[in-house]
């Protein structure tokens, strides 16, 4: 299993933290162990399991000027010396956050490049990565009468009504699939995206508020 993915949770501990390691590859643990048992089997499991690519969201949870955030953050860098994997961490406008401030903070900042992510584009040179996403969804809906392609057609559109998150597109497509087996259709057409309603930030771009006269 070359690659794990941890979520930080809310309010985390370096102890709370590395149990979701545990848990993401279903190693055993019990109250009474400690952190350093805990990490410890972490480390010998994610070794043994060759784990190459670590990947860590809603880091921006994390805030190291607190004890326990400090805790956690020291843990962190523990674990990016014993392990051999490559670290990649994810959040929310982690410039703005406590993440990189402080002494902890400045160590985590010192090991890793920031990478600023935005909607997907439509176009991206001669690659349109867009559209290659909506391909590799549509040929894994398992739709009776649906025609691979249909909705690659309405790339324009779909990229338009998500603003160019993936996020959004899974759940659109996803949720026109579900219509489509309820009502017996089993296919998705343009008609059928439109009356489905997205989340508030892909609403707003595709239907804009105007002003009142």
């Amino acid at each position: 299993m070359p690659v794990a993915y941890v979520l930080v949770p809310p309010g985390a501990t370096a102890k709370t933290l590395i149990t979701e390691f545990a848990r993401y590859l279903g190693i055993p643990t019990t109250t009474r162990m400690t952190q350093t048992q805990i990490t410890d089997a972490v480390c010998h499991t994610y070794t043994q399991a060759g784990v190459q690519l670590v990947l860590i969201d809603e880091i921006h949870r994390l805030n190291p000027r607190t004890t326990t955030g400090a805790q956690t953050a020291d843990l962190l860098k523990d674990l990016t010396e014993r392990l051999r994997a490559t670290f990649v961490y994810a959040g929310i406008d982690v410039t703005d956050t406590p993440l990189f401030s402080g002494t902890r903070g400045a160590q985590l900042a010192g090991r890793a490049t920031l990478i600023t992510c935005g909607p997907l584009p439509a176009r991206h040179g001669q690659t349109r990565p867009f559209t290659d996403v909506i391909t590799d969804i549509e040929n894994n809906l398992d739709l009776t009468h649906h025609k691979n392609g249909t909705l690659t057609r309405h790339a324009t559109y779909l990229h338009q009504r998500t603003a160019g998150r993936i996020g959004s597109l899974a759940r659109l497509i996803r949720q026109a699939a579900i219509t489509a087996i309820c009502d017996g259709t089993e296919r998705i057409a343009k008609a059928s995206l439109d009356t489905i309603r997205l989340d508030h930030l892909a609403e707003t771009h595709h239907r804009p508020r105007t002003r009142g006269r």
